[in-house]
């Protein structure tokens, strides 16, 4: 139980904070015509982060952080990716989603990965903090944490992508959304920039 419970609360604790790929997710839930529309970026997130967790808890993810050109790499593709994706969504019209102005599947899939695994805070937080705790438990016990943690990642992105679409239905006239799709390019480009100063 105390396995169980130390997943749920540190899973909640590092996915809690406004980041970029928060805001993806939100932003598919709110633009996207229906909400099944919108469920490519929410599992490909949901997939990702579950992916990080086993990494970092089968220890395969310190070799990977031991590579300096690697981390290099993986910063500088996610930078590409991040400024393309705050201008496709900076140039979105919610109130015309059902003109398929609204991102395809294959871009919310291409969009939701590059926010999730180029993401050197999600990677830090998932391998430095998630990892490292696991080494606490072994056997069933290191079992039910990591499951514990990938549940609450998966229950945390259906739900804001369900609040996302709840929005958009309050919202009639498109016009909260507009301003929040904004101010989310706005904040994504600014982490873009931040990473790319981190580079130099």
């Amino acid at each position: 139980m105390e396995a169980i419970l130390h997943g749920i609360i540190l899973a909640f604790g590092l996915i809690l904070p406004l980041g970029v790929q928060n805001v993806f997710i939100f932003s598919q839930g709110a633009t996207q015509p229906k909400l099944l529309r919108a469920l490519p970026a929410t599992v490909t997130a949901a997939l990702c982060d579950t992916f990080l967790i086993l990494l970092a808890v089968f220890g395969l993810s310190v070799i990977v952080m031991q590579f300096e050109w690697l981390r290099i790499s993986l910063m500088s593709i996610g930078i590409l990716f991040l400024l393309y994706m705050g201008f496709a969504i900076w140039r979105s019209e919610p109130t015309k989603a059902e003109t398929n102005k609204a991102l395809s599947p294959r871009q919310q899939i291409i969009f939701a990965l590059s926010v999730s695994l180029f993401n050197p805070h999600a990677i830090l937080d998932i391998v430095g903090v998630i990892g490292t705790s696991a080494l606490k438990y072994i056997g069933t016990e290191r079992v039910l944490f990591t499951m514990a943690c990938i549940t609450i990642s998966w229950i945390w992105f259906f739900g804001l992508t369900l609040v996302g679409t709840i929005i958009k239905k309050l919202d009639g006239t498109g016009s909260l959304m507009k301003i929040f799709n904004k101010c989310s390019a706005l904040f994504i480009w600014g982490t873009a920039m931040y990473l790319f100063i981190g580079l130099l």
